[in-house]
């Protein structure tokens, strides 16, 4: 009996440590599980840019059986009218008159009654048809009838004979300028730093030259590079001093040139302050004195007095719905601790000109112009688009390239709206335009031109869709306080 007693003991003894042990494993592997889930959450999502004559748009990928897929119909939405339907295992797409059928977890499709490789299993989930991105250039021509051409490494997806080229040369020698033509305009995002020049375009079916890598024998400015990666083309220009990026020919031209060193003796009032060139006629100073505290943000609503603006109904102008917008943009401004002047807080006549000098005279951290529109749909952010060829001669900076210091920073900002305009599921493009007073500023500048989000005009006056617009500027504008409170 003592023996059996033992026995039972010592089992039970061993059964209660293998358990302990099973818990542990158990534990350990449920650790794991959760750390992979966070890396994989935390993990940047992929999309495909896509560029056509129709529109040029991203959508999401999806990693399943070890490759990258896509949603078939999210793909052809945006080009034509498409139809898609479930049916048990198979799937039926019909794109303006061409049929096509799918069949789960096969990797053949029958398009207009002829087969086609895909390359990899057909998958359904919540109904919507993926398909390998890799079968895209071999599918998309059948569907289409037009040619198309998939760069897989950097997901981006051209139809049709819509790349954009470029050229690259230097131009002079004190100091040499690299100049960039361009097929079709461009506006990628520009950032700065210590002997290189990057410029981001996410948005335009840019194509580089043979040879990845330019050189042009200067030792100011050394060479280009030419890189695709995460649905976007990147061209890094490599200097020996800080450039600044200009465009010109609406977009077509863009001039990379070392910034104006100033000179020692120059005081901040002279590198600040922007004045007229002496031929041009001094602008008249503003109706009001600039109140005497200083605004980290100046917020001018567009048009007024006289000038309606835009005419977008019968009843509504555009200057009335710039000051709605501008006063809840300085409210949202305000709401994160922004100090905001809103400089045409009634129906009062500004000229550009005036807008201008008082926003250089109160030395603001950030310019935002607001204007309103009754085409297109969303917003829309421009920068100025300085004049190519107007160099700042003598201790005074040039009255129409004011803005030439602190573009960059002005598109950084842009870039910035922009996003955060697209976290809220706001339509949004960012441009370069000849906008004044743009060009006129001494400090980072933009405007941002707010469309209804559909057809109804009413939108315009809503107080959510202007709150919705606002919350998104001033969001963006809070992220990036630090860069622009250090501006010159």
């Amino acid at each position: 009996m003592l023996w059996t007693s033992g026995s039972q003991d010592t089992n039970g003894a061993s059964a209660a440590v293998a358990e302990a042990f099973r818990l542990r494993r158990l534990l350990r592997i449920s650790s794991l599980l959760f750390l992979c889930t966070l890396l994989v959450s935390g993990a940047p999502e992929k999309h495909l840019s896509v560029y056509s004559t129709a529109a040029n748009y991203s959508i999401p990928l999806v990693q399943r059986e070890g490759h990258d897929y896509v949603g078939l119909l999210e793909l052809l939405e945006p080009l034509g009218r498409v139809t898609a339907k479930a049916d048990n295992s198979r799937w039926r797409l019909r794109y303006n008159n061409v049929q096509a059928e799918f069949e789960v977890n096969k990797a053949r499709a029958r398009i207009q009654g002829r087969d086609a490789d895909l390359g990899g299993k057909f998958l359904i989930e919540n109904k919507r048809g993926l398909v390998p991105v890799g079968s895209l250039s071999a599918l998309l021509p059948r569907i289409l009838g037009g040619p198309v051409s998939l760069h897989e490494v950097s997901d981006r997806l051209f139809i049709g004979s819509v790349a954009t080229h470029f050229t690259a040369s230097l131009s002079g020698d004190n100091p040499p300028k690299l100049v960039f033509h361009f097929t079709a305009p461009v506006n990628p995002t520009i950032a700065t730093d210590a002997g290189m020049l990057r410029m981001t375009f996410s948005r335009e079916p840019l194509v580089g030259p043979a040879s990845p890598t330019l050189t042009f024998g200067s030792k100011v400015i050394s060479s280009a590079t030419y890189v695709e990666s995460n649905g976007a083309a990147v061209v890094t220009v490599n200097a020996s001093v800080p450039v600044i990026a200009l465009f010109a020919n609406e977009g077509r031209t863009l001039v990379i040139s070392p910034t104006s060193t100033p000179t020692p003796n120059a005081t901040p009032a002279a590198t600040t302050n922007a004045l007229p060139a002496p031929q041009a006629t001094a602008p008249v100073p503003p109706p009001a004195a600039p109140a005497p505290r200083r605004y980290f943000a100046v917020v001018d609503a567009s048009h007024g007095g006289d000038d309606h603006g835009e005419t977008l109904s019968t009843t509504l102008a555009e200057k009335d719905v710039t000051v709605a917008l501008a006063r809840s943009l300085r409210q949202e401004l305000e709401s994160r601790g922004i100090s905001t002047l809103v400089l045409r807080d009634s129906d009062a006549n500004l000229s550009v000109d005036q807008r201008a000098v008082f926003a250089n005279a109160d030395h603001a951290a950030i310019y935002i112009a607001v204007h309103a529109t009754a085409s297109g749909h969303g917003v829309r952010v421009y920068t100025s688009l300085l004049p190519y060829g107007e160099d700042d001669r003598g201790p005074f900076r040039s009255w129409n390239t004011a803005q030439h210091p602190t573009l960059p920073l002005s598109q950084s900002t842009a870039s910035a709206v922009a996003s955060e305009l697209q976290k809220r599921q706001l339509s949004v493009r960012t441009l370069s335009a000849a906008l004044r007073p743009l060009n006129n500023l001494t400090g980072p500048a933009l405007a941002i031109e707010v469309a209804p989000q559909g057809s109804d005009l009413s939108q315009l006056t809503a107080p959510d869709y202007q709150q919705l617009v606002a919350g998104a500027v001033a969001t963006a504008i809070a992220a990036v306080r630090d860069q622009l409170g250090n501006a010159p």
